[in-house]
């Protein structure tokens, strides 16, 4: 391959440059991964000691030279243990996007495009207004590439048809199932009282409780998207992809879930939220 730049001894080739983007994309992708965590400081930490013993390695300063080495060599298993939960993450996103996964490539070549549940949304739309409203917690998982079926077994299995008063029923505040997640697939009630991955987020708000850090932590680890509702203030939020938007009113949450989860909604209700609006005018 020929040199793009050749600088005294220093041959540089357009291998050369594709390897630095990669890297430095590799890079940003785990910082991504990790910011906001602890695992960032660890990272930084582990980073510093490197940084110092190539210096102390460079000016001959053997005794600390071979302390830190022993920090170095074993920095490999040490990363492996420190790092465990973002390595599972990268390795989860990296799965999910492969050419094999089940919604890669070799299915959209065969089916044409990604088919998805035809999922109704608008009995989980109404039974969170409905929650909203009375200030009764939930937490709704609608699971998209996979069935999310470890996270449905720490819960009781229910396989139902979807529907508002099943819902509503389920987080009531005396319903032996309200405290947990629903998880909602191929547009049946799987499970309920399920139990997800708590969020170590350190920049979410102090005011987010358990709820909404469990909702976060499984959209970090799974393209799932979770709906909260917020017992103490009714506030509705989602989160998907690591990220959490809160605050959100009824017509957000109907334009966001149609959006991520491809499902049209049904005519009656835009006439219902049209009516809504019109009362409030008037």
């Amino acid at each position: 391959m020929p040199f793009c730049l050749t600088i005294g001894f220093l041959n540089f080739r357009w291998i050369d440059l594709i390897d630095i983007l990669l890297v430095a994309y590799l890079v940003y992708q785990i910082y991504k991964l990790i910011r906001g965590s602890v695992a960032l400081k660890i990272f930084i930490g582990i980073i510093s000691i490197y940084v110092i013993y190539q210096i102390v390695n460079s000016l001959g300063m053997e005794m600390l030279s071979g302390i830190l080495g022993q920090f170095v060599g074993v920095g490999g298993l040490a990363a492996l243990i420190l790092f465990q939960q973002e390595i599972r993450k990268i390795l989860l996103l990296i799965g999910k996007s492969s050419i094999i996964s089940e919604e890669g490539l070799f299915r959209n070549i065969f089916s044409g495009s990604a088919n998805r549940d035809n999922l109704q949304l608008l009995p989980v739309i109404e039974a969170a207004k409905a929650l909203s409203q009375s200030h009764s917690g939930a937490l709704i998982v609608f699971a998209r590439s996979t069935e999310l079926k470890f996270y449905a077994e720490t819960g009781d299995s229910i396989d139902a048809v979807l529907s508002k008063r099943l819902l509503q029923s389920i987080f009531v505040k005396t319903s032996p199932l309200h405290d947990g997640a629903v998880i909602i697939a191929k547009g049946r009630i799987k499970a309920a009282r399920c139990i997800l991955p708590v969020s170590e987020n350190q920049d979410l708000p102090p005011n987010f409780g358990l709820r909404h850090r469990s909702a976060l932590g499984l959209s970090e680890m799974t393209d799932a998207v979770v709906l909260v509702v917020s017992e103490e203030t009714g506030q509705m939020s989602i989160a998907h992809d690591g990220l959490l938007e809160h605050n959100l009113n009824v017509n957000d949450l109907k334009e966001k879930l149609t959006t991520m989860l491809s499902a049209p909604l049904l005519r009656p209700f835009e006439e219902e939220i049209s009516g809504t609006e019109m009362l409030m005018n008037n």
